[in-house]
């Protein structure tokens, strides 16, 4: 482009910017009356195009606003929906610790499962409960499906529960209303944590698939009657002398969120009606 040119376009923009601003100057100074119709018809003629691309940037505006708000609707809902199951759950539990309450009547303390990282996850619990609460240690920690440990150690305001899967754990248990006794343990191996070992029953005693197992309140810890676990099958047998049976633990650590300490005070109780188990016979022993 040569430089008349430039000085051509030069001239024109200036001159058109000259009578824009003697237009501006006259709009102005015309009565209200006569300058709303002359604006009105420029927006309807000359100023279109601007007024169609503002209202289409302002369409654009809102159209985006809404796509961030259905974004944040949409991921609001997601959540809850990932939560709700847990949520649903916990609520189930507590529903059922409330109605394991009413039946203790007494004799226990509440208490929420806090998060622990360590080695000893699995095997122990961190409680929100301990000695200004009235936990002490040896007590026993259940649930509203059975038996979850026993304390190992309290502190102020906190305590550890042994859980049943620790290999040092044992309780004394019974089957068929106080007929066949044994000791049950956590299993050792791979399925360790995952079920639960039931030894010492003789020979003669066979238990079926299905069969629960209770506590039997011997050793002065645990009160009968509450539930332990359900019998899978036979793990191993010695000839004339004893079976192993796999039990299925009715209570698993890791999905314990609150749990109920007993007080020692209650060892000699029957918690069978509680738990909703079959009372044992009060002058049933141990078979020799």
């Amino acid at each position: 482009m040569t430089i008349g040119s430039e000085r051509y376009g030069s001239r024109a923009d200036t001159a058109v910017f000259a009578v824009c601003l003697v237009l501006s100057l006259v709009a102005l100074a015309l009565p209200e009356a006569l300058r709303l119709p002359i604006a009105s018809a420029l927006r309807r003629t000359v100023l279109l195009p601007v007024v169609t691309v503002q209202r289409q940037a302002a369409l654009s505006r809102e159209e985006r606003q809404d796509v961030l708000t259905l974004r944040a609707e949409r991921d609001s809902l997601a959540l809850a929906s990932a939560l709700l199951p847990g949520l649903r759950a916990e609520n189930a539990q507590l529903r059922s610790l409330l109605r394991l309450r009413g039946r203790l009547g007494y004799g226990y303390v509440g208490a929420e499962v806090l998060h622990q990282t360590g080695l000893a996850d699995g095997l122990t619990l961190l409680l929100s409960a301990g000695r200004r609460e009235g936990v002490a240690a040896l007590a026993p920690v259940v649930a509203p499906a059975g038996l979850v440990g026993a304390v190992l150690s309290v502190d102020a305001h906190t305590s550890v529960a042994m859980a049943w899967s620790h290999p040092d754990f044992r309780v004394s248990a019974m089957v068929e209303g106080g007929r066949i006794f044994g000791i049950v343990a956590a299993r050792r191996g791979e399925t360790a944590g995952e079920v639960m070992e039931l030894t010492g029953i003789a020979y003669r005693d066979t238990l079926p698939a299905g069969t629960p197992v209770v506590t039997s309140g011997l050793g002065g810890i645990f009160p009968r009657g509450i539930p332990i676990g359900t019998v899978q099958g036979v793990l191993s047998e010695t000839a004339g002398w004893e079976r192993t049976y796999l039990l299925r633990p009715a209570v698993h650590p890791a999905q314990a969120s609150h749990v109920m300490v007993l007080g020692l005070d209650r060892a000699a109780d029957t918690l069978a009606a509680a738990f909703d188990t079959l009372p044992a016979p009060a002058d049933s022993a141990p078979q020799p």
